[in-house]
């Protein structure tokens, strides 16, 4: 699904130079649930940009479904994007004054889909995450949790390879946090690869596989004992 090979990722230049990420190397299958785990100032920002090709490494490789990222145009890599990868942030990112549905249906746009498909996969998007009755309320009509269910929607409205969540519980009380990781669960279930960046080891339990980043260096990848991955 995804491969990184001896990425390194500088910012600036000469002694005002910051390594954010050194030789980083990692696979992820495709139907595995990870989450990359570190604290502030780790890398794992850095390397969820390089995931979702939002930056480039500095060096190295980064493969996404057997295609090297480095080097393609930005009209290519957004496409790339759009349809490989749906994305869950901690800030929702939703649009105010525009109804859960149109939220939704925001990516199909650049999609070439009729009206009418647009509305029914968004439609059914809000259904999987358990929002079909809140599907015309706005943003400010809806609480955290469901506002990051409504994100969650968006980021699987174009059935994507991968969901790439940034810190998805980080705005979110301890049961609106908990309704959230039971979807990613129930995705992970279903055979969905999804990459979860956090800082808290609470959150990183709930995957599979364990990443943990510091330093710009992996500092360990281990499987989680206490979950079976589905068959």
């Amino acid at each position: 699904m995804i491969e990184l090979r001896d990425v390194c990722k500088t910012y600036g230049m000469g002694d005002t130079s910051v390594h954010a990420l050194r030789g980083v190397s990692a696979r992820v299958e495709r139907g595995e649930y990870v989450a990359i785990i570190g604290a502030s100032g780790s890398g794992k920002t850095t390397l969820m940009n390089i995931l979702g090709c939002l930056d480039a490494p500095t060096s190295g490789r980064y493969l996404l479904n057997g295609i090297d990222v480095r080097g393609i145009d930005e009209d290519t890599l957004s496409a790339l994007r759009n349809r490989e990868i749906g994305f869950v942030f901690q800030s929702f990112n939703l649009i105010p004054r525009t109804r859960a549905v149109a939220n939704v249906e925001l990516p199909l746009s650049y999609a070439g889909l009729s009206r009418v498909e647009r509305r029914q996969r968004a439609l059914a998007s809000l259904e999987a995450v358990g929002l079909s009755q809140r599907v015309n309320h706005m943003p400010s009509e809806l609480s955290g949790g469901q506002q990051q269910r409504v994100a969650i929607a968006r980021a699987l409205v174009t059935n994507p390879a991968m969901i790439l969540a940034d810190e998805p519980t980080g705005n979110l009380d301890t049961v609106s946090s908990a309704e959230v990781l039971d979807i990613f669960g129930d995705l992970s279930d279903r055979g969905r690869t999804i990459v979860l960046i956090t800082h808290e080891d609470e959150v990183a339990a709930h995957a599979h596989r364990v990443i943990r980043v510091r330093d710009g260096t992996i500092l360990s990848d281990e499987r989680n004992p206490t979950i079976e991955p589905a068959s």
